[in-house]
């Protein structure tokens, strides 16, 4: 495949997304350059395309967006080993120093030299062609979509989400948020044999999709106290949950969840909603709960494969909408819609011309 344009999906600001064509890059001795194929919308790439930043990370220079994705290899470096081209991946999108003592601990996702892919100032994936170090894209089963390949990242948010929360058989498990990541997430507590998977949200027709696909409850979440909630919760699913994992970013799903929980359980920040949260820090430490935070993932990729490539789990039908990179603005109001009812909304980002 000879590269033409590089057409790149560019946000320049809140509300200020454009199409230009940057230079095509050359991949370094260890680094392989890709076309990109699929390229889904996080809610954090939503974040930076509406109000121009998401948390402590801010928009200061144009960026391309874009960090869940897949793509297939048309250029080797001199010293890649592992791939070859035609290979299509998944591509992890944060590249660690690999030097650090937090890198050589494994916990590379907190390496303070990370650079993640559409996280400000570095550049993301929504472009025809883009360089990756190799080791840090994994080889795609034949049998898997490059759809499949680009859901890997939110998949390995939930797994490495799971871990913290030592999900595992018999677990009693409650999930705030019915988001792609709740769902991802409950996916894979059932493929971890956790007994009972409650989950929230405020939408009953996510609450709905998520019975659907195995959920044990679908609690809809009520202005009432929070205490009183997480009563309710407690009372619909039976028994407190071993660990709460909050997907949804809201404040008050972290403090039901912290009610909620039995003594000597986990809640786990999958989501993270304010930057300093009002808590009942008290409740949690006189229930011995253990507050855990997860920041991306670390060595989960290669198990997200294994588990959509041996069939554990299926994550198809998570795909509802679909959009080519010319009409990316399109895709993010449709994934910004809640009247959409939009799940993951994936953009093809090849050219209608090849």
């Amino acid at each position: 495949m000879e590269p033409k344009d590089n057409l790149s999906s560019v946000i320049y600001g809140a509300g200020d997304m454009r199409l230009e064509n940057r230079p095509i890059p050359q991949p370094g001795e260890n680094e392989v350059l890709l076309a990109m194929q699929s390229v889904g919308i996080c809610g954090s790439d939503l974040k930076y395309w509406s109000i121009g930043r998401c948390g402590r990370f801010i928009v200061k220079s144009p960026m391309v967006i874009g960090h869940e994705a897949s793509g297939t290899v048309i250029q080797v470096g001199d010293k890649v080993k592992n791939l070859q081209i035609g290979d299509r991946v998944a591509i992890e999108p944060g590249v660690s120093c690999r030097m650090c003592k937090i890198c050589k601990q494994g916990r590379y996702n907190l390496c303070p030299e990370m650079k993640f892919c559409a996280t400000p100032p570095v550049d993301g994936l929504l472009c025809r062609y883009y360089v990756h170090p190799a080791d840090f894209c994994f080889k795609l089963p034949d049998h898997m979509s490059l759809e499949e390949g680009a859901m890997m990242e939110p998949l390995a948010v939930a797994v490495y989400g799971c871990e913290r929360g030592n999900v595992t058989l018999g677990s009693n498990v409650l999930i705030c948020g019915a988001g792609p990541v709740g769902l991802l997430t409950l996916l894979t507590a059932k493929s971890l044999g956790a007994a009972t998977i409650a989950i929230t949200d405020i939408d009953q027709n996510r609450l709905d999709v998520a019975m659907a696909m195995g959920a044990t409850h679908g609690i809809l979440v009520e202005s009432i106290d929070n205490k009183q909630m997480a009563a309710k919760i407690v009372d619909i699913i039976g028994c407190s949950p071993d660990v709460t994992l909050e997907c949804s970013g809201s404040d008050v799903s972290l403090v039901i969840g912290i009610y909620a929980t039995t003594p000597g359980g986990s809640v786990i920040l999958i989501g993270r909603g304010s930057m300093e949260p009002k808590v009942p820090m008290v409740e949690a430490a006189g229930k011995e709960i253990d507050i855990k935070g997860v920041f991306r993932y670390a060595n989960c990729y290669p198990k997200a494969l294994a588990m959509v490539s041996s069939g554990q789990i299926d994550i198809k039908s998570l795909v509802t909408h679909r959009f080519t990179l010319e009409n990316s603005e399109d895709a993010f109001k449709t994934a910004s819609d809640r009247s959409s009812k939009s799940m993951k909304v994936i953009i093809n980002c090849t050219s209608s011309k090849e």
